[in-house]
């Protein structure tokens, strides 16, 4: 192109900088350049439109015949958001996207209910039937008339409903009760009926003495550990065992009655004296033969009921929020962070934060008097306490730590209901009142949190050693599953940006290939 075409395309560009109110900048120049560079182009300021003929190099101005860019900027009303009804027109697309979201949280919901819901129901469900699974012993420790008479009675007994499963032990080489409350207490049965040495011969000497100091009620003993299992001694075992031994010691009084009353009138003339030592000991006649009920582990603490079931949701739940909390803080400074180092600080922190809130839900329990110190004593029993309660919050926070890496925030709170759910079923009753698959619950954190627990509250038979065993493991496999999904989730996450690094640059070497071959074409002209 000669000299004189060059100077017609500066002149225009000038033009065009002089009659654009908005060309300032380096967006305006650049505008103009390009402008300047084209064979024909046109710029609607407003004010004036110019052509530029190349065959000529002639610059023509003429009005613009369309209203300009500009002004249409400088007089339009400043955007406003459009309102309207839930089910406007305009709402179409977004309502769309809400039934979405809404339908498929209500269908999650929904499985959800079915796969876990039937588990806690279940383990509620048959446990008046399964009452024959709880051993009792009956054990005759007499063995004479009351002895006999009563063992007897037990037998034929049969009432309608629940029952225990009662046996039968013969105690010859039984020298005191020591062996049986151990027994109760070792957990190998659940109730003891007794009937103490020389009950008929302190019976007889009563009623033929007129001895009013007899008490009836210590001819049998009771023994059982309310502790065990609070629901099932108060549901099940006391009842039944009450009202089996109303009705067989009811029956041996009438019985024996009968018997007396018949010897007194032998003759056909009443035996004054034994009527009137059965005027001064009545109790002797009526009931005869009762009984104590000796709870050799009393739950005392009514508020140890928080601690030992919905005391561990709760722990659980706190482990949840900060699993979340760590989840949101982690965001900041994971893409920035060499995988080792970034596990290390999945597993250290909440390690480190379960410190403080183990240790503020312990002194809440300290704060109601809970009897803490009832087999290592008082600070002693504090500080086990405290440590099963850390240890139980890391293996219930670390598992939800390790889902929330492949479940998201999103759906973690779908597997929490299945950790709590799945965990609090085996507790709420004994194994002997469950279906069998309900055995599980021994390898879970919170079946053996609350039974190590009960042990520092109540002195129940202690299984500390295999409660910490399985809550250990629990935080050793947490850790070895976060760690493994960490590293899993890297690393689809690594050939996921490569991949993506790749197709950006396939689709920047395209245009630059098209040019490329337009500037070849260019040069062969």
């Amino acid at each position: 192109m000669d000299l004189s075409a060059q100077s017609s395309r500066e002149l225009a560009a000038d033009q065009i900088q002089t009659a654009h109110p908005i060309g300032r900048g380096p967006s305006a120049a650049r505008h103009a350049e390009d402008t300047a560079q084209a064979e024909t182009f046109q710029v609607s300021s407003g004010i004036v439109q110019v052509d530029f003929d190349d065959s000529e190099n002639v610059v023509v101005n003429r009005p613009s015949r369309k209203s300009s860019f500009v002004a249409e900027q400088v007089t339009q009303e400043p955007f406003a958001p459009a309102y309207g009804g839930f089910f406007s027109h305009m709402f179409a697309p977004l309502r769309r996207r809400y039934f979405i979201i809404v339908g498929r949280a209500t269908l999650l919901i929904i499985v959800l209910m079915w796969a876990s819901l039937p588990v806690y129901w279940g383990a509620l469900a048959s446990s008046a039937n399964r009452t024959g699974n709880l051993n009792a012993w009956f054990i005759d420790r007499d063995g004479s008339r009351v002895g006999q008479g009563l063992t007897e009675a037990v037998q034929k007994y049969s009432a309608p409903g629940p029952s225990l499963n009662w046996q039968f032990i013969k105690a010859p080489n039984i020298t005191d009760d020591s062996g049986i409350i151990d027994m109760v207490l070792q957990e190998q049965v659940w109730v003891a009926v007794v009937i103490q040495p020389n009950a008929t011969n302190r019976l007889a000497l009563a009623r033929t003495n007129g001895d009013q100091s007899y008490d009836p009620s210590t001819a049998i003993k009771v023994y059982y550990s309310q502790a065990r299992n609070e629901i099932a001694t108060g549901n099940y075992i006391v009842p039944l065992t009450t009202q089996m031994l109303q009705a067989t010691t009811s029956a041996y009084a009438t019985s024996t009655a009968q018997r007396v009353f018949a010897q007194i009138n032998s003759n056909g003339q009443p035996n004054s004296t034994a009527l009137q030592m059965i005027a001064n000991a009545p109790q002797t006649i009526s009931p005869a033969i009762g009984w104590t009920m000796v709870n050799l582990r009393p739950y005392q603490a009514p508020a140890a009921q928080a601690v030992t079931l919905v005391g561990n949701i709760f722990l659980c739940i706190f482990s949840f929020m900060m699993t979340m909390a760590n989840s949101t803080a982690r965001d900041i400074v994971s893409p920035h962070m060499a995988f080792l180092p970034y596990l290390a600080l999945r597993i250290a922190v909440p390690l480190i934060v379960y410190l403080p809130l183990s240790a503020s839900y312990a002194l809440v329990n300290l704060a109601f008097d809970l009897p803490l110190g009832t087999k290592f004593g008082a600070g002693a029993g504090f500080m086990v306490f405290w440590v099963y309660v850390y240890l139980g919050m890391a293996a219930l926070g670390l598992s939800i730590e390790a889902m929330i890496t492949i479940f998201t925030p999103r759906f973690t709170p779908f597997f929490l209901f299945i950790l709590i759910l799945y965990n609090v079923s085996p507790v709420v009753l004994p194994p002997e009142l469950q279906p069998s698959i309900y055995t599980y619950g021994s390898g879970f954190p919170i079946w053996n949190l609350s039974e190590a627990l009960r042990t520092i509250m109540f002195n129940t038979n202690s299984h500390l050693g295999r409660n910490i065993a399985v809550i250990v493991a629990w935080i050793l496999m947490s850790c070895g599953t976060m760690s493994v999904l960490t590293w899993y989730m890297r690393r689809r996450e690594k050939r996921r940006l490569c991949a993506y690094a790749t197709q950006g640059k396939t689709k920047a070497s395209a245009p630059s290939l098209s040019m490329a071959e337009k500037g070849k074409e260019k040069t062969v002209e």
